[in-house]
This record gives structure tokens, C-alpha cells and sequence, in this order.
């Protein structure tokens, strides 16, 4: 099998509209009725069948098919089929858990998550078109550049929604033995939004600044720590607590109230917080993962996560862990819109609104990166800078457009990378399948019932791996950092914040108590500060960032290398005094 490129098919003549209609019908026929057409060249076999132990395959790759390349029709929807289903857990997994820290019913669950498939499909068609505007601008990057809601974004309205409920926006409960119960606060997720929508404009002027500039205020130092940060503080606030049954309030150990047990007393299992069932079933999905890495095919090993959600669901459905309540109350069909949430702005959310998007023009510049090198497109250079400036733009319009939605702000997916990589398929018309079959399980409102469904274990087994991948991500872009004193230092300082603040999440919560009757705008700064400063990788990015600007930028690579030049000099001497030592002791002895 050649391994050559797929040729691109010539665009038809734009001054004979006939014929380009004649070319474009005739494509179409091709595609349709000949076998070339929908399935080509490519092996198929090679993509599906697993790496068992001592089996004789054969590991010559297919042909890498490029942006624009002529696409069989069934390839095109197999790996737009397998695009859609590494999406899903990064899709399906924000909506849930802000369900949950805002108690929300199933019914509105279901709704959030179907949302968030939906505006994930339509917006990630906007990120594939690159469509030019005024003055060498464009709108979207031309990749696939699929979107999603980024785990940034995640972090911060935890810090959010916990503000609402400290402040009397949301109610709570208190029981006789001192237990507070959080009250269902569906208006909490609607101030998010509303608060996102204004946000958005930053990160829309933020594409016009030029990237060597974004580049240099936000080098790997600083992108490096905050997508460290964002990893592992989701995996302590949210993953871990999850894999023990829940993070809804049960592994506080209340002695009464419905989460007296996880993940509710009313669940049809219900255990203590770290009971031994819990985490054998969030380490089975932990574990499928692993396996399906060490024996499972190229297109298993990309949605590996799916498969552990699925082994995991599979074992506590036959176990009676599963409520179906959530599957059999969605709808068959649903669609953005059919629940609204009253949007308006949480003036605190603000300042830290506008750090996510500043954290998400960082994440496109990284992700759009790494898109455009493993689809074989340069990193640099006009058509690469145009392609950043698309793709933050594209982000910003998102973040105001998913509002609109009732979603939180979907911003550039690395997670597809893989996949182009293991399947060498980069072109846009796999992209376009995956926007449809996001839009379809969107639709469908009874896959969102399912997702709900899924344990808590089960999900905390696998969002532990996957919020633990993002922490690797960052590890990954610090790597890019020289480690020069000046980048020790700035690390350092950032993450002593960051890192604090993770360890001990307490510590700024009370920093404003002493203040006597604060009127309502200092309060609100107070509130936007503690939740800045108690978010780690906000705090940290911000330290990262300023310490970056300010701190003089010696010429280190010059001191390094007259360091180095000295250490030579001497040595050099010290290695002439002993030879010169030696040949006299030498000529010594001779005589």
C-alpha cells in the first residue's frame, strides 16, 4: 500500500459556474457509486484490530490524508464517528458536575448536557470554515479545531458557585447536627452565563493582538503552570472525591440529611463515602483504560476513556448501582432552548470570568499549535499566525455565543490531536462528520439520561485519569521553558499561590471578615478578589504573568556561554600546566 499523501482535488474554475456544477456533480457520483469512493485505499483492518500478544499484523501505517485531500466517504464518517466519541467524556463531564454543585434536577441535567453537545457541534463547524474577513482576519483556524468547555472554566465556577452560596445568592440548609445542604440554584448557572457572555469581548480583542506578542507576554512558564494547575485541582476537587461515591457533600460524613450516604440515601445502593464497592468500581474503569492502551486497536486506544465509562457501567448496572430514573424521564428529542435559565451578571465573577478567557486565548495558542504540527502544516510563519488569530477569535465569538446556547464558554479541544495522529487523517471533512454526530447525540435526549445515569465512581474513576492527562499537558509545556534562573523564579513564585492554595484551600476565605460593613461594590471586589486568590490556577497565572512583565530579561544565554567560555579557559590552562608539569618531570627522568 502506497504511503504517499492523497492528492488534494482542484477546486472548480470560480469563472465558469457550469462547469464548476458539472465537476462538483461529478465528484459527488464518484463518491457514491464507485467503490474507490467510499472506501479507497485505506486499511481498515490496521485501525480495528486489537494488539493481542504474539499476533502477526502488520504495523505499516496507511496513507495520511491531508487537509483537503479527497476522502473516502466511509473513512470520512468512521473517523468523524471516532473524533465524536473522544469528545464525549470532556463534553459530558462540566455539565454534570455543575449540576451537582448547584443541586439541579435530572431534567435540567439532561438539558445541560444535551446543550453542551449541541453548541459543541455547531461552534466546532465555525472553527473548521476559516472564514476570511476584513483585513487578512479570519474566523477560525481551518483545522480540526474541535471545541469544548474548557476544565479552566470548570475550576473557576466551582470558586463561583461557592461564593453565591456563602453570600445569600443561593440558599442553603442547615440540619439540627450542623450539616449544610446546598437548595437547588438553577439562577447561579444562569449569572455564570450571563457574566461569561460580557467576558467573551476580551478574548475577542485579544485576537488582535499579534501572536508574537501573546507569545511573549504568555510564554511556556506561564501557560505551562496554569494547565498544571487547572489538572490538578480538578483532580482533588472533583475527581477523586467522585471515585469515593460523590463530591455533592456525602464525604463530609453527615449524620443525617440525604447525603448521609452517597452518592444520596435515596440511590439505589446507597454506601459510605470510600466504601470498598466505590472504589473497585471507579478503579475498573480506571483499569479498562489501562488496558485497552496495552491490547486495544488504534481506534479503541482513542477513546479509551469511553471504554472505561462503558466496562464501568456495564459491572455497577449488573450490580444495582444504576438509578434509570434519569434515561427514562429525558426526552427522545430535545434541542437548545428547551430549558432557559434567567441570565444576568455576578459582578464578583467578573474579574475572574476575565481571567478564564485570558487562560483560554493561552490554551488555543498551545492547542492550535499542536493541531496545526500533526497535521503536517508549519508553526510558524503569516498562514500559521493567521490561523492562532482565527482560532482565539473564533474562541471569544464561541464563548458569546455559547452563552446564547445555555452552555458555558467552548474553547479549542486538544484532545483530537491523538486521534489525527494514530489515524493520519487531518482532513476537515472527518471534522465535519464529528460536528454532526455531536450535534445527533445532542439531539437524541436519551443518551444524555444515559450519561447522567453513569455512578459516581464509575465517573470519578475515569475523570481522575482524564483531569490527571490535562495535569500532564501542562508538565508537557513547561518542558518548552529554558529553566533559566529568571524562569525558576518565576515558577517558583507562582506556584507557592498555586500550589497553597491546592494544599490548603481555606486560607483567603476569611481574608476580608475584619472589614466593617463594606458598602455593596467594595464587597463585590472582596468577593471577586477571594475567589481569584482561592482559585489556584488563577492565582498562580496571574503571579506567573506579572513577575514575567516586570522581572528584567538578562542575556542569559550569552552569560551562560561566557560562563562556559571562562570554565574553558581554565581548564584549558589547568590542562596546559600539567602537560607542561609532565613533560618537564619527563624529560627529568630521561635525563
Amino acid at each position: 500500500m502506497n504511503d504517499s499523501q492523497p492528492k488534494a482535488t482542484s477546486s472548480p474554475d470560480s469563472s465558469s459556474p457550469k462547469q464548476g456544477l458539472r465537476s462538483r456533480a461529478a465528484l459527488a457520483k464518484r463518491k457514491l457509486t464507485t467503490r474507490h469512493g467510499w472506501i479507497g485505499d485505506y486499511d481498515y483492518a490496521w485501525l480495528c484490530l486489537p494488539s493481542l500478544p504474539f499476533s502477526k499484523r502488520s504495523r505499516r501505517p496507511p496513507p495520511f490524508y491531508a487537509l483537503d485531500a479527497e476522502l473516502p466517504l466511509l473513512l470520512a464518517i468512521f473517523t468523524g464517528f471516532q473524533h465524536a466519541l473522544a469528545m464525549l467524556a470532556g463534553l459530558i463531564t462540566p455539565p454534570i458536575i455543575f449540576a451537582s454543585a448547584l443541586s439541579l434536577d435530572s431534567a435540567t441535567s439532561a438539558y445541560m448536557i444535551s446543550a453542551s453537545l449541541i453548541g459543541a457541534g455547531i461552534l466546532s463547524l465555525v472553527q473548521l470554515s476559516r472564514i476570511p474577513l476584513f483585513g487578512g482576519y479570519y474566523l477560525g483556524t481551518g483545522l480540526i479545531s474541535v471545541v469544548g468547555t474548557s476544565f479552566s472554566t470548570l475550576s473557576t465556577a466551582n470558586a463561583i458557585f461557592d461564593a453565591m452560596y456563602s453570600d445569600g445568592t443561593c440558599s442553603s440548609t442547615t440540619a439540627s447536627d450542623g450539616t449544610v445542604t446546598r437548595d437547588a440554584c438553577p439562577d447561579a448557572y444562569g449569572k455564570l452565563l450571563g457574566t461569561s457572555l460580557i467576558c467573551a469581548f476580551l478574548e475577542i480583542g485579544l485576537a488582535f493582538v499579534p501572536p508574537r506578542i501573546l507569545k511573549r507576554i504568555f510564554p511556556p512558564i506561564v501557560t505551562g503552570t496554569v494547565i498544571l494547575l487547572i489538572g490538578a485541582s480538578l483532580v482533588g476537587s472533583s475527581g477523586v472525591p467522585n471515585w469515593g461515591g460523590g463530591s455533592n457533600g456525602c464525604q463530609n460524613f453527615p449524620t443525617s440529611g440525604i447525603f448521609e450516604l452517597c452518592p444520596t440515601t435515596l440511590a439505589p445502593r446507597p454506601l459510605p463515602w470510600g466504601s470498598p464497592e466505590f472504589i473497585g468500581l471507579g478503579f475498573l474503569s480506571f483499569i479498562s483504560i489501562i488496558l485497552t492502551e496495552l491490547f486495544g486497536s488504534p481506534f479503541l486506544k482513542n477513546i479509551s476513556i469511553i471504554v472505561g465509562l462503558a466496562v464501568g457501567c456495564i459491572v455497577s448496572g449488573a450490580a444495582g448501582y444504576i438509578d434509570g430514573s434519569s434515561i427514562k424521564t429525558s426526552p427522545v428529542i430535545t434541542f437548545l432552548w428547551v430549558h432557559t435559565f434567567k441570565i444576568s451578571v455576578y459582578p464578583p465573577a467578573i474579574l475572574p470570568m476575565l481571567a478564564v478567557y485570558v487562560s483560554l486565548a493561552m490554551e488555543a495558542t498551545g492547542d492550535i499549535t499542536a493541531s496545526a504540527e500533526v497535521s503536517r502544516l508549519p508553526v510558524d510563519g503569516i498562514e500559521f499566525d493567521s490561523r492562532v488569530q482565527g482560532g482565539i477569535l473564533s474562541d471569544g465569538v464561541g464563548g458569546f455565543l455559547s452563552a446564547l446556547f445555555t452552555v458555558t464558554p467552548l474553547s479549542i479541544f486538544a484532545q483530537n490531536n491523538g486521534v489525527i495522529a494514530i489515524t493520519r487523517c487531518a482532513n476537515r471533512s472527518a471534522g465535519r462528520w464529528c460536528c454532526a454526530f455531536l450535534i445527533l447525540f445532542g439531539v437524541l435526549g436519551k443518551i444524555s439520561g444515559f450519561f447522567l445515569a453513569i455512578p459516581n465512581p464509575v465517573l470519578g474513576g475515569v475523570t481522575t485519569f482524564l483531569f490527571a492527562t490535562v495535569a500532564v499537558s501542562g508538565v508537557r509545556v513547561l518542558s518548552y521553558a529554558e529553566f533559566t534562573r529568571r524562569d525558576r523564579f518565576v515558577l517558583a513564585a507562582a506556584l507557592s499561590f498555586g500550589l497553597g492554595d491546592l494544599l490548603v484551600p481555606g486560607i483567603f476565605t476569611h481574608l476580608f471578615d475584619g472589614v466593617d460593613n463594606p458598602s455593596s461594590g467594595l464587597q463585590g471586589l472582596f468577593n471577586s478578589i477571594t475567589i481569584i486568590l482561592s482559585t489556584p490556577f488563577l492565582a498562580a497565572g496571574i503571579v506567573a504573568s506579572l513577575l514575567n512583565v516586570i522581572l528584567p530579561r538578562e542575556d542569559e544565554a550569552a552569560a551562560v556561554e561566557d560562563g562556559y567560555d571562562s570554565e574553558a579557559r581554565e581548564s584549558s590552562e589547568l590542562e596546559a600546566q600539567r602537560n607542561g608539569r609532565g613533560s618537564s618531570e619527563g624529560k627529568m627522568e630521561e635525563a
